[in-house]
């Protein structure tokens, strides 16, 4: 029998339970309080108990606890390695794997045990990848890009996951290896591949919405039943092919159990390079998931009250967040009002936060054509810069100076790329209300 873990959002209140990403709350019955008391403790669980375990799995309020692999074993994977003028990543391998040279110059070569597959002209990384799925006679698929490490034993507890048949893919945290210098150390603190020390559900507008396909296993039906990669992108491929999966019904997770190291990037410029050629797919991957990559969602309420604190009107903004607290405390009547209020001093403190971000990552610069004529525009620019997580006196120059570099050429390629293709979608706020009941 599956065994599970709460989220660390997790929340009970008598037959209520908050938590999940985006926040849910569930109403529970005599069953359901069964279930959830059992899962507290770690018990085994009742007769029955799927639907509600199926819901709070895909609501991301419990995650599958880490175990022992029992449908699939390591001889089932076969790794995927697309490679421009590179090779296999060291470490941990199967004894199935697939290179293929992405147009290399000289041509690639490979030991006996590794199956060569060699493309003529450089198609990107998913066009190799696709290549290399065509070979592949195994259940699963572990696509892993050529410099990354592998540990002993990487994949034990990602093969676990795919004990659940809806589980389409498997993402381990991919760390940024130790290195020297201030944009090393910045990348190990902040790389856009590392998501983190908590596991998670994957999907779009949640704590965890992407996973990177630097090392990433996939059950190979799953894979072609959305069409594989999209060989049209060059970036951000990954993320269309796991929002594609989720969309047809699959799961996806992102277990940190598992963890990889990728070398980050040597110096400056190519960190520029590689954040602008990711802030370059938001367009393309706004016009294929519409709704899915909005740079701030917030309610219109928290909205508002950011919008008063511009404009400089504090004190409505806190009558406003007070008459927005009592509202949701008729709601929540069986909520204690301590936990009411929390809700609400974190969602509108999360608004500000959500705003400083886009206003660093994805409005900059037209922050900074009206900051030539406003003076609430300038300090909106600098605000949403200098409002960055993680502050600390000995790491000023990685946090101000790498960060703003960091996020003003992730923008920059948002707007390369919204400018190429037409589609302005991830400039455009999204406005929601109070998380939906779950029901029971």
């Amino acid at each position: 029998m599956p065994t599970y873990t709460l989220d660390a959002t997790c929340r009970r209140f008598g037959n209520v339970v908050l938590g999940g990403s985006p926040l849910r709350l569930f109403r529970l019955g005599a069953a359901g309080v069964r279930v959830i008391d059992a899962l507290a403790d770690g018990a085994e669980l009742p007769a029955g108990h799927e639907p509600l375990t199926n819901r709070l799995l895909d609501a991301g309020v419990i995650h599958p606890a880490v175990a022992e692999p029992v449908t699939y074993c390591w001889d089932d994977v076969t790794v995927v390695v697309p490679s421009l003028g590179g090779g296999l990543p060291v470490g941990d391998l199967p004894p199935c794997v697939v290179l293929v040279d992405d147009g290399s110059q000289p041509p690639l070569r490979a030991d006996g045990h590794v199956r060569l597959v060699r493309r003529d002209r450089t198609g990107g990384p998913a066009a190799a990848r696709g290549d290399g799925l065509r070979l592949v006679t195994t259940p699963l698929v572990a696509f892993v890009d050529a410099d990354v490490r592998l540990p002993q034993g990487w994949w034990r507890p990602l093969l676990a996951h795919f004990d659940d048949p809806a589980v389409a893919a498997v993402a381990p945290r991919v760390r940024s290896s130790v290195g020297e210098g201030v944009v090393a150390r910045y990348d190990r603190r902040r790389s856009p591949l590392d998501l983190g020390e908590l596991p998670a559900r994957v999907a779009p507008n949640t704590r965890v919405s992407y996973v990177p396909s630097a090392a990433l296993l996939c059950r190979v039906s799953a894979v072609q039943s959305v069409g594989g990669f999209d060989a049209a992108l060059r970036f951000g491929e990954d993320v269309d092919l796991v929002w594609r999966m989720v969309a047809a019904g699959w799961r996806v997770r992102y277990e940190p159990a598992s963890v990889v190291e990728h070398p980050p990037r040597p110096d400056l410029p190519a960190m520029v390079r590689q954040r602008a050629g990711y802030g370059s797919a938001a367009a393309p991957l706004a016009d294929r998931h519409p709704g899915a990559l909005a740079p701030v969602i917030i309610s219109p309420w928290s909205a508002l009250v950011v919008g008063l604190v511009v404009i400089r009107r504090p004190i409505t903004a806190l009558a406003v967040a007070g008459a927005t607290g009592l509202a949701l405390r008729r709601k929540l009547t069986d909520v204690p009002a301590a936990e009411s209020w929390r809700l609400v001093v974190r969602g509108h403190a999360g608004a500000f936060t959500q705003m400083a971000a886009a206003g660093r990552r994805v409005w900059w610069p037209l922050l900074v054509v009206l900051s030539l004529v406003s003076r609430r525009a300038r300090l909106a620019l600098v605000a949403s810069f200098l409002l960055r997580p993680g502050w600390r006196r000995r790491d000023v120059v990685e946090t101000v100076v790498i960060g703003g570099v960091d996020d003003a050429a992730y923008g920059w390629g948002v707007w390369r790329g919204m400018a190429r293709g037409g589609q302005w979608a991830p400039l455009r706020p999204r406005l929601s209300g109070w998380p939906p009941r779950a029901g029971r």
